[in-house]
């Protein structure tokens, strides 16, 4: 009697599995449609590593690592669209400066901070300490750590 039960429910899922995944080939169309939409606004989110090495815990560590900010000052551009990367970044906000990039942000950092190997430009770009100082332990707005929004801009410009 059980088993016919389990038996049953093994069915139903494998006909619900296979109702989703048997989607008409417009359907598939019009979703890789949405995906190249939402690549014509591209904005980057830039991230800074603002404190050092010492005194950090370690799966606050390994998320500043998978996000290969390895060292202070050292930066990296993300595309939002990738909503992964919003939970990261609430995790390791007491760590880290970022915000939302202007185009022409993103191209000054690229013409002046940018290296090329094999023909990719590398995944990070390390920085200057900035000019005139940060206050690196204090939240926005009265220092850098966490979301800075527009104010981005103006610590890459002092950085670069």
């Amino acid at each position: 009697m059980k088993e016919q039960k389990n038996n049953k429910k093994t069915i139903n899922l494998q006909k619900d599995i296979d109702n989703k995944s048997s989607l008409s080939s417009e359907e598939q169309k019009k979703g890789e449609k949405k995906d190249t939409d939402n690549k014509k606004d591209n904005k980057f989110i830039a991230v800074i590593r603002i404190s050092g090495m010492v005194g950090v815990p370690k799966d606050i560590e390994n998320t500043l690592y998978r996000l290969r900010l390895r060292r202070k000052y050292v930066c990296v551009v993300i595309d939002t669209n990738n909503k992964n990367i919003q939970g990261l970044l609430e995790k390791v906000k007491y760590y880290v400066a970022y915000g939302e990039i202007s185009k022409e942000t993103y191209d000054k950092l690229v013409k002046a901070r940018g290296k090329k190997i094999d023909g990719k430009l590398k995944p990070f770009f390390r920085l200057h300490p900035p000019r005139g100082g940060i206050k690196s332990k204090l939240q926005y707005p009265k220092g850098v750590l966490g979301n800075n929004k527009s104010d981005m801009n103006k610590l890459i410009e002092r950085m670069l």
